[in-house]
């Protein structure tokens, strides 16, 4: 199988340049075939009202199509909004949702173990210096 990853911005954010590929690379490994598509808080909402069942938009979602394929739909406008709760910028928080998203991609729930995963990479690639946490319940179940 070739190394394929495609990314796609639908939103008029400018999104920073992340190391997604060697990301991909560590956490799903190089044959996987990863999708990542940046979209507006209204489609973000759409699509988690239906596959989560939720009604809010979300900062990304998860979406594994086979063993050696997957895809991350992440909503800028949300992960700005963020920013502040985790004291990160932008940037930073985004590469940190890329992660996340790509540990569920791999199959892991969120556990002790999935957050060790993301201290471990985020702050291999983003110095992982972070207040609060994504799993806390004032997140209503997002992230």
């Amino acid at each position: 199988m070739k190394e394929t990853l495609s990314v796609i911005n639908k939103t008029k954010s400018r999104i920073p340049v992340l190391p997604i590929l060697r990301i991909k690379n560590d956490i799903l490994g190089p044959k996987y075939s990863l999708s990542i598509a940046y979209v507006n808080e209204k489609t973000s909402r759409e699509l988690n009202k239906k596959w989560r069942h939720k009604d809010c938009p979300t900062n990304v979602l998860s979406f594994s199509l086979s063993k050696n394929s997957g895809e991350l739909i992440l909503a800028p406008s949300v992960i700005k909004k963020e920013t502040k709760k985790f004291n990160k910028n932008f940037r930073d928080l985004l590469g940190f949702l890329v992660i996340h998203g790509m540990l569920h991609l791999k199959g892991m729930s969120h556990s002790s173990r999935m957050e060790r995963a993301e201290q471990k990479n985020d702050k291999k690639y983003f110095g992982g210096h972070r207040r609060g946490h994504p799993h806390d319940e004032s997140r209503r179940g997002r992230v």
